[in-house]
Parts: structure tokens; C-alpha cells; sequence
């Protein structure tokens, strides 16, 4: 092996030390039950899939972002005052409120709120183990 050759081996090696540093922290993740109203699902999800969605993608510390909609309980109760779950992963809590308070969340969130009635939302913030 050349000088040249051994020299790219280690610094990729160590590289691939600091990458698998970096992902052994485990990311957050928020979720917020939505109560969206029945009349403005479509505009809801459209919002997600073309607004919100593809702004969130580009914010330091992203990971996920996923939007559910409720089918059945299979064991207990289903709730009764959201339809949606939104979904939202960060490599940091420090990260994600950093997002909620850039202007891109301010600018894109009143598309997915404005669809909400009720109660809105509710927000729980989970570590991931």
C-alpha cells in the first residue's frame, strides 16, 4: 500500500468514527394529536405534503417528519378529540426549538393550524431509546 493510499484509509476510518459517534445520540421525537376538521382534511394534507413538509426537510437536526390519520383501535380507546398525529423528529430538542422558532416554522405552521378546530393540538415530546 502507497503513502497516498494508507493516508485516505485512515482519514476516512476516522471519519466513520465521528459519523458513528454522532448517530449513537438518539434523536427526539415530538407528537402532536391534531383535531383537523373533517371539511378541511384535503386542504390539511395538501398543506403537509406541499408546504410544510418539504420546509421542515431542509432545518438542521432533521430526521423524520410523518403525518397519520386515525383508523380504529385495536386494544383500548381510540381518542376521541384528535384525528391526526403528527410526527417529528430532531437529533436535538435544542434543535427542534430552534425550528420552532425560525421563520420558516412561522411561516408554514398557520398552513397546517388553520385546518385544525377544537381543542388543536397536543404536543408530547419523547426521547428515543
Amino acid at each position: 500500500m502507497n503513502r497516498r493510499t494508507c493516508l485516505k484509509t485512515v482519514v476516512a476510518a476516522g471519519a466513520g468514527v465521528r459519523l458513528a459517534r454522532a448517530q449513537s445520540k438518539k434523536p427526539i421525537m415530538l407528537h402532536c394529536d391534531l383535531q383537523v376538521d373533517p371539511a378541511r382534511e384535503k386542504e390539511m394534507v395538501n398543506n403537509f405534503r406541499n408546504t410544510f413538509e418539504p420546509v421542515i426537510r431542509k432545518q438542521p437536526g432533521f430526521v423524520d417528519v410523518r403525518l397519520q390519520k386515525l383508523r380504529s383501535a385495536l386494544a383500548g380507546k381510540a381518542p376521541t378529540s384528535a384525528n391526526y398525529k403528527l410526527l417529528i423528529s430532531f437529533q436535538t430538542e435544542e434543535q427542534r426549538l430552534t425550528w420552532v422558532a425560525s421563520d420558516d416554522h412561522q411561516r408554514v405552521w398557520p398552513s397546517i393550524e388553520n385546518t385544525l378546530t377544537g381543542f388543536k393540538f397536543n404536543a408530547i415530546l419523547y426521547d428515543q431509546i
